[in-house]
């Protein structure tokens, strides 16, 4: 299992009312890979971050880290 830093997508996804197959489909990738995401079983690429981010209208940081810095 692959640890990862906890994420909004599932959050911020409900919020624009997109299911995990839509989201996956703006993104290119499949709806498996989404919900890996979403349950912290898989860590994206960066440049999939970056489509995630640009998809649910936030930033990588708020999507990933809720803005917080360490």
């Amino acid at each position: 299992m692959v640890i990862g830093v906890q994420n909004r997508i599932q959050e911020l996804r409900k919020i624009k009312k997109l299911t995990q197959d839509e989201i996956a489909k703006l993104c290119n990738v499949s709806r498996q890979t989404i919900n890996a995401i979403e349950n912290n079983k898989y860590d994206p690429s960066l440049s999939l971050a970056f489509d995630l981010a640009r998809s649910l209208g936030t930033t990588v940081d708020e999507l990933f880290n809720g803005g917080k810095t360490r």
